[in-house]
């Protein structure tokens, strides 16, 4: 009779279990649907960028001619925001009083998606591309010598392909193209946030050349940093006739200079300072009445580069004391130590697997190694060949040294990109466009920046960046995650504080004689797309261009190889 009645319970349960079971089956099914079609619009939005590779060329190429210091980007600024306008886009010019600046937008509705890249160059840094030793197109002249030139190639063509997407299938969501503007001299993307230009911002990708395809999350290890620029004011005088009647502002910048060069051994190690003087006076026969001196004040914390910049405003008073001369200062720029978002970086680092690195062909791989072995790096093993893991957050776990002080991990560089990342989910997709191993804000960084191996590198960044932003417009629980991160983890214990005040604005003077001066000399060299399919023709550079030592010093690392 038990039996009976376990039998007769199991026979009406059956139906309820098999309805649950199909109705997860079902809304797996769906699931499974929804994912497959995400997936098949990834493939078709990386097919689309591939399509895009000679637009992204000229882009790329193009940039990398007007070779423009920070502020001063003006060809690069007419030249981006004509063309966004030509596909769509609502352009809003000379955001936060910069005249380079400007945002671009497609699209209606939330998610609102910002996508930016840094525009400008450095100094002295001209170079021909595809060629394995100095030689500058303009001698003594800036170049794309980190590689500028490329990010904003890389985010037209893969918010291209994306638009269109977009359209056809109409989903919902708004694309907000802009450029890091003097990122040089963290000039610029304080001042955006300031202005509240990413106020109603969801997520932001950030893109910056490198020499492998890669995201990261968390403390990035960087360095945040003040850029000051110390004014001294004396009087002047005859320097031989009657010195005694003048108040030399230079001997106050040379004072302050030695001040805080003493003063060193006394900082963390964790501190990275250096200065150039701007202004040392006119002519050494008149005691300056005026001089100046600009310093970068980097640590690894917000309350750590406040107190080096104090301590900067004290050996500055310090100096104008002992000359008896005034001194102000003023803000040029700063940036906080960056912090990037876990959820966004995951998401981009499984559509990274999925893109891979690029094709590098023997030319590619022959200007690597012989430009590898012209700049003495540690390693001669041309470009990379293994895609790098996701960046896991840097250690801050600080160590304990003598006298109770505690270290944490050195650094070195900085980027105004962390300002944005401590203002809303934020993360930086870093493309193989470089040289691996190179110094860095140098000449020989531009040598790969018009050529096959920063065209190759962009087009790979492209699909990675297009791919994750279908991901973010199509599935919302990322950006939800990546908000719950950000103010779970990232914001917790840490609010972000500007280092720049309301009394601040951009130092768009900066750089206008040099580029003055070079301007009318790299006209004659601008990129012309309807006459060249590429910059290295228009040059007429055999890729790779390499001397015959060069050549021999690769044969001979062969064969040894080969033994």
């Amino acid at each position: 009779m038990r039996n009976c009645t376990y039998l007769v319970g199991a026979l009406l349960l059956a139906p309820l279990l098999l309805f649950g079971q199909s109705k997860k089956t079902a809304k797996g099914g769906m699931d499974r649907a929804a994912s497959n079609r995400i997936e098949k619009l990834k493939q078709e939005a990386a097919a689309a960028v591939e399509a895009r590779k000679d637009q992204a060329q000229q882009i790329n190429d193009m940039l990398f001619s007007f070779s423009e210091l920070g502020f001063q980007e003006q060809e690069t600024f007419n030249y981006l925001t004509k063309l966004l306008e030509k596909e769509g886009f609502t352009v809003q010019k000379g955001i936060s009083g910069m005249p380079t600046a400007w945002i671009a937008t497609w699209g209606s509705g939330k998610p609102i998606i910002a996508i930016g890249s840094d525009v400008d160059c450095i100094p002295k840094a001209s170079q021909k591309p595809g060629v394995a030793y100095k030689d500058p197109i303009v001698d003594g002249a800036p170049g794309h010598g980190e590689g500028h030139n490329s990010g904003q190639a890389l985010n037209i063509v893969s918010a291209l392909a994306v638009k269109q997407i977009m359209e056809r299938e109409k989903i919902p969501g708004t694309l907000m193209l802009w450029p890091g503007v003097a990122e040089e001299l963290v000039g610029a993307k304080a001042f955006y946030i300031r202005d509240g230009y990413f106020k109603d911002v969801d997520a932001c990708i950030f893109t910056h050349v490198g020499n492998n395809l890669v995201t990261s999350y968390g403390d990035a290890g960087n360095n945040g940093l003040v850029s000051v620029k110390f004014n001294f004011e004396g009087s002047a005088a005859h320097a031989a006739g009657a010195p005694w009647r003048g108040k030399s502002a230079l001997d106050a910048v040379e004072l302050m200079n030695i001040g805080w060069n003493y003063r060193r051994e006394h900082l963390e190690l964790t501190q990275r300072s250096h200065y150039v003087i701007s202004d040392g006076g006119d002519q050494p026969n008149v005691v300056p009445s005026k001089a100046s001196v600009w310093y970068y004040f980097r640590e690894r914390s917000y309350p750590k580069i406040k107190k080096l910049f104090e301590a900067g405003i004290k050996t500055a008073e310090g100096a104008a004391l002992m000359t008896d001369t005034k001194f102000t200062y003023e803000i040029l720029g700063s940036a906080w130590p960056g912090h990037f978002n876990k959820p966004i970086a995951e998401a981009m680092y499984q559509n990274i697997k999925k893109v891979g690195l690029p094709t590098w062909s023997p030319e590619d791989q022959m200007l690597a190694k012989a430009t590898q072995k012209e700049l003495e790096a540690r390693k001669v093993e041309g470009l990379a060949m293994k895609l790098d893991s996701l960046g896991l957050p840097a250690s801050t776990a600080p160590t304990v040294m003598m006298g109770g002080q505690t270290l944490v991990p050195l650094t070195g560089g900085s980027d105004d990109i962390a300002d944005i990342s401590w203002s809303l989910p934020t993360i930086v997709l870093r493309y193989p466009s470089n040289i691996p191993d190179l110094p860095g804000h140098h000449w020989s960084n531009a040598i790969s920046m018009a050529t096959p191996i920063a065209h190759k590198g962009i087009v790979a960044g492209a699909k990675a960046e297009a791919m994750t932003l279908l991901d973010m417009l199509m599935k919302p629980e990322i950006i939800k995650e990546a908000w719950v991160y950000y103010k779970e983890e990232q914001t917790k214990d840490q609010k972000y504080t500007p280092l720049i005040s309301p009394k601040e604005f951009p130092a768009i003077y900066l750089n206008q004689k040099i580029m003055a001066d070079f301007k009318p000399k790299l006209e004659k060299f601008y990129y012309d797309p309807s006459k060249y399919k590429t910059y290295l023709e228009q040059l007429g550079i055999k890729y790779p261009t390499l001397r015959d030592d060069q050549r021999a010093e690769l044969e001979k690392a062969k064969e040894s190889k080969g033994k």
